[in-house]
């Protein structure tokens, strides 16, 4: 079934148990007004910093889209959404209004010339900070425009012209002046689809294995290949600030460029074919060519060949160069890496990566840097003698970051951190960074000192700190700490000491806010930014972070709201509406820490359980569902015993709190949400009712992965299986309501998932519905379908949470 082609401008329901037809249309409906007030409430600015933090840009970005601009048309192919009339990707929604706020005064500059409608992205600052560059996507393309900086007035600088539909599009040079990515000149007319096919699509395997996980979007006929060269057509050009253009290099299927850091080079990546119809463009041949600035092409560093066939699991990986870039401390030097296992994790070996340099002119032989027993996972540059080789392994939740003298590739690097990624409550935090001479971001560093920032997990929940961490003692001083009853993190560092930086400060019913702090001097910290509270309405909402155990006396914990005014054991019980997402952990002890704090701001999004709060509901958010899994044990295999076991716990400790109805408790969550919730009432009748937002429910559609496992189905049919809610839809007899977005993007969770599993339920007399969003994606956008949703997810707990027990006494 062709969801994208059947599906009407309408949301589809499918009714069954309510007084509906069994299938029907209706138009968009709105949830109670308290909840689209909250929905309709104004966004906060974002900002972005100078770099000595002098001042700030404050991005003010527009509100959802209406349904009318996601019905715009929309190109899907190779793994890619396209906006045809714009070369730029389709459903974009980008920045409307720029101002500029000096840190220390206070004072406001609004940039005036800004375009009409603006919808801005991609803005940069040159190098010297007198311009600020950014683009804007217009009706029928996307056009480049840049601020002076000395006058703050925004002007055009070109036309329509740049081609935004994969990669990077712009780039400043030293000598001020932007190389941009344009649509060829030369491409013509779009392709046109033929009136018949030329013959049957054919794909054919050579016996060599291919596995791959489950992507949407492919390419499926050789007129999506036509559309993708097509739109991928490029030409790089060099504008300069009085809108003159020239053409660098030969025109192209140009995936990404980046400048050398002194501007004398450019790194190019080139598509080429064959295309596949099995991974999407980024797994497409490509060319890694390296140009002058003026466009010659000086030399084709490597020829990448096409990524279909792949070692299975989430540490496998390819052969031959990858990660191609340049060192951000020098001129123009080149580093990538190569694996030595054949791209196979499960191959053992010490030297497992090999990193590797070539200088310019890029005339002489590859020189080895740095090995590593890990995946690679990255290079922080700092000087010529020192910089940070990190290190991942998913198997076991590994990293090692090691210090390296680039100067000295014979030196041993020398390992400072070696930890569990899951361990919140011993994360030392990650190193700030700081623009060199080339405006390349390098470590903030003071000799052996580096600054790092950590979310400060505890037993009590985040509490953010910064700290130096020793590089040579592995000594971490912390200078400053996060106090309650705030959650405070450190942004931007002012000086080299760490006594001077700008915070982000927030409470539970404070709006977050810029803030100026000098420890050194201990004077009060300075307010910068004064954003107004966004939800006033729910400004008195009581707000816990709540501790309990498992039965297996694994430590959990959940964020719980109730409304205004309730007070636990003395007013009734409220119905519940439990929100969780599962996640999996190799050790139980590190499963058993607190996320989160009860500090930070009640903050609503699209898809936040915490609008029901205003209709009289305990929200019991972030409950933790840990699945374990230690040594050589995979979580999966305990997947529904313990997903059962953490919801029973919750469900535990908020009737023993007095606040919840153990009757009336409902359970949601979105995408792997969805997947939970499926099973838990597939396996358990603790609830009154589900909500199972564009979630996955057939495994054996994601037959080469999935989340976190890593096995395939037939390495785990029995996984596979019993992890499907669509294998147990025999089992529901709760109430399900699944809503999915029609034109959902996410690996995995096709919109199929929800047609069949909901069939599968209806086959067997459950009580269940499904909605479909025309031209949502994984995640929903238009304003209409966002109330919609709110409105169908009220309707469903009113029906069969809130009022429950009024059910029960008329059956």
């Amino acid at each position: 079934m062709n969801l994208k082609r059947k599906l009407p401008l309408l949301v589809l329901g499918i009714y069954m148990g309510l007084n509906f037809p069994a299938f029907s249309q209706t138009t968009y409906q709105t949830p109670p007004q308290a909840i689209a007030d909250l929905v309709n409430a104004p966004s906060t600015p974002s900002v972005s910093f100078s770099k000595n933090g002098d001042w700030m840009m404050l991005l003010e970005r527009a509100d959802n889209p209406s349904i009318e601009e996601l019905a715009q048309p929309e190109l899907r192919i190779a793994g890619m959404r396209i906006n045809p009339a714009t070369s730029g990707p389709s459903r974009s929604r980008g920045v409307e209004n720029i101002k500029i706020k000096m840190t220390r005064s206070g004072e406001e500059i609004q940039i005036k010339g800004l375009p009409e409608k603006a919808s801005i992205g991609g803005l940069a600052l040159s190098r010297d900070e007198k311009y600020l560059a950014f683009t804007n996507t217009e009706a029928n393309g996307i056009s480049l425009w840049v601020v002076d900086m000395s006058n703050f007035e925004a002007k055009k600088l070109t036309d329509a012209i740049l081609n935004d539909v994969y990669g990077n599009v712009m780039t400043w040079t030293p000598d001020n002046q932007i190389l941009i990515k344009a649509v060829n000149p030369g491409r013509g007319s779009i392709p046109k689809a033929p009136a018949a096919p030329a013959g049957p699509v054919v794909q054919e395997t050579s016996g060599n294995a291919a596995p791959s996980r489950t992507y949407q979007d492919l390419l499926s006929n050789p007129y999506d290949e036509a559309l993708f060269a097509y739109f991928m057509d490029s030409q790089m050009m060099l504008v300069g600030l009085d809108g003159s253009k020239k053409a660098v290099g030969a025109s192209g299927m140009i995936k990404s460029f980046d400048l050398s850091p002194d501007g004398s080079y450019i790194l190019v990546d080139v598509i080429r074919k064959p295309f596949s119809y099995l991974v999407p463009a980024s797994r497409f041949p490509y060319d890694v060519e390296i140009w002058s600035k003026e466009g010659k092409k000086v030399k084709t560093l490597a020829e990448i060949p096409l990524d279909e066939e792949r070692p299975t699991g989430f540490d496998a990986t390819v052969t031959g160069p990858r990660s191609i870039n340049w060192r951000a401390d020098k001129p123009a030097i080149l580093y990538w890496v190569e694996a030595q296992d054949g791209g196979d994790g499960k191959v053992k070996m010490e030297e497992r990566e090999i990193v590797y340099t070539l200088s310019a002119p890029f005339t002489g032989q590859k020189q080895k840097l740095a090995t590593t027993s890990l995946r690679f996972g990255g290079i922080a540059w700092s000087t010529d003698d020192f910089a940070i080789l990190n290190e991942r392994w998913f198997g076991a939740r590994r990293e090692i970051r090691s210090v390296i003298n680039p100067s000295n590739p014979s030196q041993a690097k020398r390992t400072i951190i070696d930890r569990s990624y899951d361990d919140i409550y011993n994360d030392p935090g990650d190193p700030m960074y700081t623009e060199n001479q080339y405006g390349r971001n390098v470590l903030l560093r003071k000799g052996d000192l580096l600054f790092m920032t950590s979310e400060g997990g505890s037993p009590e929940g985040s509490m953010p700190f910064l700290s130096t961490f020793n590089a040579k003692t592995k000594e971490q001083n912390i200078l400053w700490r996060s106090q309650a009853p705030y959650y405070e993190r450190v942004v931007k560092l002012l000086d080299e000491e760490g006594s001077e930086f700008i915070t982000v400060k927030e409470s539970t019913d404070i709006q977050p806010n810029y803030w100026l702090v000098n420890t050194k001097k201990r004077i009060a910290p300075l307010q910068v930014t004064n954003f107004e509270h966004p939800f006033e309405s729910i400004k008195g909402i009581n707000k816990q972070l709540v501790k309990y155990k498992r039965k297996d006396g694994l430590d959990l914990s959940a964020v719980i709201y109730t409304p205004e005014g309730f007070t636990p054991g003395k007013d009734a019980p409220l119905p519940v509406l439990m929100w969780a997402y599962p996640r999996e952990y190799k050790s139980a002890e590190i499963a058993s820490q607190v996320r989160g704090s009860k500090y930070r701001f009640t903050r609503l999004s699209w898809g936040s359980p915490i609008y029901w709060v205003t209709q009289g509901y305990a929200i019991m958010d972030q409950t933790e569902m840990p699945i374990v899994g230690e040594g050589d044990k995979e979580p999966n295999d305990y997947f529904i015993e313990q997903l059962v076991a953490n919801a029973e716990a919750a469900i535990d400790h908020i009737v023993e709190l007095g606040i919840g109805d153990r009757n009336r408790v409902g359970v949601g969550g979105h995408s792997y949400g969805a997947f939970m919730t499926a099973n838990l009432l597939s396996h358990t009748d603790l609830f009154a009712a589900g909500i199972a937002r564009s979630g996955a429910y057939n495994r054996t559609l994601t037959p080469f992965g999935f989340q976190y496992e890593q096995r395939t189905y037939w390495q785990a049919p029995e996984v596979y299986f019993n992890m499907s809610p669509f294998s147990f839809a025999h089992k529901v007899k709760t109430p399900i309501l699944l809503i999915h977005g029609e034109a959902d993007n996410n690996s995995g969770t096709f919109p199929i998932q929800s047609e069949r599993y909901y069939n599968a339920l209806k086959g067997h007399g459950a009580t269940a519905r499904l909605v479909f969003l025309p031209h949502e994606s994984h995640g929903y956008a238009a304003k209409e379908s966002i109330l919609h949703t709110l409105y169908e997810m009220n309707t469903w707990l009113e029906k069969y949470v809130k009022n429950k027990n009024k059910i029960d006494s008329s059956r």
